[in-house]
Order: structure tokens, then sequence, then C-alpha cells
């Protein structure tokens, strides 16, 4: 049994098809050739590899659940274990694909018009153009509607001013659905990179999500067509909707990170030796690796239960909750874990799990904290909302 055999202790491989497995295949190789041997080097030196997203695109992974404009219109099941792989890569990537595939793409396939679909999408679909979503505030957090960001009718369109911060790929994007209180409430935009008084500044010195582009965007007095408005984005409802796309592929992509680090920590406890005897020889070494397969493989019974609601057309915001929350968890728990059973060697980046940890601590915040997802569940359970 190979490592990664290991971690399938309940043989979900056995539950998917040939296009499935052949899709995580594909999507393994790419990360164990073109991601994992440079991927801690740019996370030490905070840089983002952008010329891993036309590979991406090549592959056909950005958009890949979309249908038609040049994406490859692959099942539910596919796209979560497409996350899952490149999360085993890095967080960075998985929150690439995330931000591209679920806020950018998938917004413009569902709220768009023709003219926005066939003009944008392919272009995204190949990476060619590279996308970002602007919900967040510095000051509104998981509160979005409390947004400060507005768009003003003008003489063509729309004057937008204000502010979005934690954007991901945000200073590399060529184009961002903002979300601005307009006189008619909250209204989506396509607001193209070059417009004029759209400024975006890199955030840096941050400790998680090193390898990832991270930025702030600053609107100001910049004109955006009405052929740039959404049409189907209107309200707040369209971008709660998109964030749960996006938590659908996060509480995928947090297996692969947890599963990275569990691999490492199996071959380094089977060959370093203390006490006369391997550490993977103890029984409290036993105990812990044991509890990390278990959370493992609960995890991935429910990604999997998830992604079939999901392809039915039957899973509710409160499963997506529930499955970000638990298998974010799980993986930064167990990445935590694992950093420890490596000793002082664990804090070098050759190793994997302080790197997935540090990231981690990202992805438990980001698309909703586990506060929130918690309210959610809880709402379900009592009948009464908490927020």
């Amino acid at each position: 049994m190979s490592n990664f055999d290991k971690l399938d202790l309940y043989d979900v491989r056995s539950d998917l098809s040939e296009e499935e497995c052949l899709v995580k295949d594909t999507v393994a190789r790419f990360v164990d050739q073109d991601v994992l041997p440079i991927i801690a080097e740019y996370f030490a030196e905070h840089r983002y590899p952008t010329e891993l997203i036309p590979k991406m695109g090549e592959l056909g992974l950005l958009g890949a659940n979309l249908q038609g404009y040049g994406c490859a219109g692959l099942n539910q099941t596919c796209y979560g274990l497409i996350c899952q792989e490149l999360e085993r890569g890095d967080s960075a990537l998985r929150s690439t694909l995330s931000v591209q595939s679920s806020l950018v793409m998938w917004c413009i396939h569902q709220f768009g018009s023709e003219v926005q679909k066939k003009r944008w999408l392919p272009a995204l679909a190949t990476g060619e153009t590279i996308g970002c979503f602007g919900l967040t505030e510095s000051h509104g957090g998981s509160d979005p509607s409390n947004m400060k960001t507005n768009a003003k009718p003008g003489t063509n369109g729309w004057i937008l001013n204000g502010s979005k911060m934690w954007i991901s790929n945000g200073s590399i994007s060529d184009v961002a659905v903002v979300w601005a209180q307009t006189p008619d409430g909250i209204r989506g935009f396509l607001v193209e990179s070059e417009s004029a008084g759209f400024e975006t500044h890199v955030i840096k010195n941050k400790f998680s999500l090193r390898a990832s582009n991270t930025s702030e965007l600053f609107f100001s007095d910049t004109p955006v067509p009405e052929e740039s408005r959404l049409p189907g984005a209107e309200g707040l409802k369209p971008a709660l909707a998109c964030l749960e796309q996006a938590r659908y592929g996060v509480a995928w992509g947090a297996i692969g990170a947890a599963q990275a680090c569990l691999a490492e920590v199996l071959d380094y406890t089977a060959t370093r030796t203390l006490f006369g005897r391997p550490l993977s020889k103890t029984q409290l070494i036993q105990s812990r690796l044991a509890d990390a397969a278990r959370r493992i493989t609960t995890a991935q019974v429910l990604a999997l239960r998830m992604a079939k609601l999901k392809e039915q057309g039957r899973l509710s915001n409160v499963q997506v909750s529930l499955a970000k929350w638990n298998n974010v968890r799980m993986a930064l728990d167990i990445a935590r874990d694992c950093r420890d059973m490596l000793g002082g060697a664990g804090i070098g980046v050759e190793h994997v799990a302080m790197r997935h940890m540090l990231n981690l601590e990202s992805v438990v915040t980001y698309e909703g904290t586990e506060s929130i997802h918690q309210l959610v569940v809880g709402r379900t359970l009592t009948g009464e909302s908490a927020f």
C-alpha cells in the first residue's frame, strides 16, 4: 500500500467513475511535477507562481464544472477532486481555482448577459484572463450587507467609489466582479483592471497564503458602463450564492492538505529512530496517526456525499456550511499535529505540514468563519436565527 492508499481507508476511489479517476490522477501528476518542486520556495519568498495558471487552463481545470463557453463541463465530483489535488500542493493554487471558477466564472455564467458570457468565459477558462471577486471590505468582515462601496448612476452607466479588502488574485486580475450599493440596492458589476480610478495594492508580510496574491482594491470615481452591470446580480443573494459555490470547493480542498501532511508524517515516523526504535512503533504516535486517518476518512465520505447531492440539485446551504466547517477544521488540526510529530524539523520549508498549517489558518477564516457556519447549522436545528 502506498501512503495515499493508506489515506483512503474506505476505498472511496472505488466509488469514482473512470472519468473521475482520470481527472484526479491528471491533476495529481500536475501537482507532483509542476507544483511541489517549486511551491516551498515561492511560499518562503512570498511570491505567486503565475506561470501555473495557463497550465491549469490547458488542463481544463478553470471553470471545469461549467457548461459551454470553452469550459470542460465536468461533474461536481470531478471539480471537487480537482480542488483536493490542487490543495495537496498548496492552498494558493486551490484558492486561485476557487476565485476564477466559483466566484468569477460561475457568477458570470449564472448572472451575466449572453454578451458578457461570450466575452469573458472562454478567456477565463484558458487562464489568458484572470478574474477576482470584490465583496469583502475591511470594516465588514462576515457582514457583507454592511458594505460601503457604492455605485451611483452616471452619464453612460455608473460611477464606482469604495474599496475591497483581502481579495485573492486582485493585483493580477484583468477583470473584477465588484459588489456595490446603488440607489436600488446591492448590484454586481464587471470592472476591468484598466478602468480609470481603479487601483490595487498587494498585501505583503503575510504569515499565511504566502504563495498567493492577496490585494486591496480601490475605486475612485471609476466609470463602469451599463453593459458591464451583471443583469442577474441584484441584491446580496447572488453574491452569497457565489460564496456557496466556493465553499464547496474549499471543503474538498482541505482533504488534500490533510492528506499531504499525514503522508509526510507516515514516511517520517517510519524512518525516524528514537530510543532504539522507529517513532511509528510507539503507541502515542500510532494513536495520533490513526486519529488523523479517521478524520480524513470522515471528510472524504462527507465530501463525496456532498458532491452527489450537488449533482442531484439537492445540496442545501446548511450542508455546504457543515462540510466547510468540518473539513477545514479537520485539516487544520491534522496539520498542527503533524507539524508537532515532525519535531524541530517541522518548522523547515522542506516539510509541508507547517506551510499547510499556516495556509489553513486563512482557509478556516475565509468563505465564512467557523462561527458563521455554526450559526447556519444552529439556525437549521433550532429554527431561530442568532445572527
